[in-house]
C-alpha cells in the first residue's frame, strides 16, 4: 500500500544530562527506546538531531565571569573599551557583559539603533521618521536618545536594555558611556580598542574597523577560543553562540562534536542496521513575524553533522508542473507524469524553472530550524529529535 505520510518530526524524551554523562549512548537508547514504546521503527535517512545544548553541557563547556574579564584584558589591554552591536538578551549577552565590563576600566557601549542585529527592538522606524533621525548617518548620545525617544521597554521582556546594561557594566566597577550608532567607524572617536559584539556581521565589521584605524579589535569569536584558568572554551567561535548558565557563569557553543555524530550513526547501524544522519543543532533560521525578531542568535544552525547532510535540497514544484507541464492531464494520468519528472530529475537543478521557489537553503538549516521548532526552548523534555520521511518525495 501507498505510504501516506510525509515527513514526521518526533521530539524523544531524554534523561537530565550532566558533564561526563556518555551522551551518545544516552541519544541512542532513548531514541530506541521511544521507538518500541511508541511502536515506529527507524528507516534509512532518517535523521537524528541532539540540541546543542546537551552536548555542551556534557562537555562541561562552561566558563565563568573572571574567565571572561581575563581574557578581555589580555586581548584589550584593560582600560577604555568599546563594545560595540550587542545584541538585546539577558540570556544571550548580560553575562558576558558583566564580564568585558570587569576587564576593562570604563566601556563605551554602541547600541545599533532602532533594533539590534536579530530584530530585537529599541525603537520604531516610525519614530525615527517622526523624530528626523537618519539611522544610518545619525550618531546620537544618550542624552539625545532620552530626549528624542524617552524610556523604552522590550515589548516582549519589559526591559529597557540601555538601562539595564548601564547599570551591568557599572556594577562590576567600569565607567559607561553609551551612543547609538550603526557604522562600526563611529566608535573609534571614543577608543581605539574594540570588541564587535555582531554574529553574522562580525567579519565585516572587523575589517572596516581595522582599516580605519582600531589598534586592538576583536570579536566575540576571539574571546575563549582557548581555556582561561581552566575555563571552558570554544576554538571556532568563542563565546558566540553562549547563554546565562547561572548569575556568573556561561554555557559555550559545543567544542568539536563531529566524533560524536559518527558515533550516534556507527551505533544505531550497528543495533538496527539502518543508515540514519546525525546533527548537533542549536537555533533555528527563522524570522518571527510578530516581533520581527530572527531567530538565530548562534554562529551557525548547526556546528556538527554527517556526510549526508551536506549540501542544499535538489526538488522540483509540483504546482509547477501541475500548472505548466502537465496542465492538460488530470488523476492517475497527472500522477504518473508528474512522478516519471521526479524520477528523471537532474541532480543539478539550478536554474530549472521547475524548480524555482523551492528553497535554496542548506539542508542543516532547514532540518534543524524543525528540531528547533519540535523541542523548543522551554519544558518539553525533548531534546532530541527524530526526523523521518524528510528525503522522501511524492514518488516513495
Amino acid at each position: 500500500m501507498e505510504r501516506k505520510i510525509g515527513t514526521v518530526s518526533r521530539g524523544v524524551r531524554c534523561p537530565i544530562i550532566r558533564e561526563g554523562d556518555n551522551l551518545a549512548d544516552v541519544v541512542v537508547s532513548s531514541v530506541l527506546e521511544a521507538a518500541e514504546s511508541e511502536n515506529f521503527s527507524l528507516g534509512d535517512k532518517d535523521v537524528i538531531a541532539v540540541t546543542e545544548s546537551i552536548v555542551a553541557r556534557a562537555q562541561g563547556n562552561y566558563a565563568s565571569i573572571d574567565a571572561i574579564a581575563t581574557d578581555v584584558k589580555a586581548k584589550l589591554g584593560g582600560e577604555t573599551i568599546g563594545i560595540i552591536f550587542p545584541i538585546l538578551s539577558r540570556n544571550r549577552f548580560s553575562i558576558c557583559l558583566k564580564g568585558f565590563a570587569r576587564g576593562a576600566k570604563k566601556v563605551v557601549l554602541m547600541l545599533s539603533y532602532p533594533s539590534d542585529e536579530v530584530g530585537n527592538a529599541l525603537i520604531t522606524f516610525d519614530m525615527l521618521d517622526e523624530a528626523g533621525i537618519n539611522p544610518y548617518t545619525d550618531i546620537l548620545s544618550l542624552e539625545k536618545y532620552r530626549e528624542l525617544f524617552g524610556d523604552n521597554k522590550h515589548e516582549f521582556t519589559g526591559v529597557d536594555y540601555v538601562d539595564y546594561y548601564s547599570q551591568l557594566i557599572q556594577a562590576e566597577g567600569a565607567e559607561v558611556e553609551i551612543i547609538f550608532a550603526n557604522n562600526p567607524k563611529a566608535i573609534l572617536k571614543y577608543t581605539k580598542n574594540v570588541l564587535t559584539c555582531d554574529i553574522h556581521t562580525r567579519t565585516r565589521t572587523k575589517r572596516i574597523l581595522k582599516e580605519n584605524g582600531a589598534e586592538r579589535v576583536c570579536g566575540m569569536d576571539d574571546i575563549l577560543t582557548a581555556a582561561v584558568d581552566g575555563s571552558g572554551f570554544n576554538e571556532k567561535y568563542g563565546l558566540l553562540g553562549s547563554n546565562k548558565s547561572t548569575e556568573d557563569s556561561i554555557k559555550l557553543f559545543p567544542k568539536e562534536c563531529f566524533d560524536f555524530v559518527e558515533n550516534i550513526q556507527k551505533q544505531v547501524k550497528d543495533k538496527v542496521g539502518k543508515n540514519v544522519e546525525v546533527m548537533v543543532y542549536g537555533d533555528g533560521a527563522f524570522k518571527d513575524p510578530q516581533g520581527k525578531i530572527w531567530e538565530l542568535a548562534d554562529p551557525v544552525v548547526s556546528p556538527a553533522y554527517t556526510k549526508g547532510l551536506v549540501g542544499t535540497p535538489n526538488e522540483v514544484k509540483l504546482k509547477y508542473l501541475a500548472d505548466n507541464d502537465f496542465k492538460e492531464l488530470n488523476g492517475e494520468e497527472l500522477k504518473t507524469a508528474i512522478s516519471n519528472r521526479i524520477k528523471e530529475k537532474s541532480d543539478d537543478l539550478v536554474g530549472n524553472m521547475a524548480a524555482q521557489g523551492t528553497t535554496p537553503r542548506q539542508l542543516t538549516d532547514l532540518i534543524g530550524s524543525l528540531c528547533d521548532l519540535t523541542s523548543g526552548s522551554g519544558d518539553k523534555g525533548t531534546p532530541v529529535v527524530l526526523v523521518q520521511g524528510y528525503f522522501d518525495n511524492y514518488t516513495e
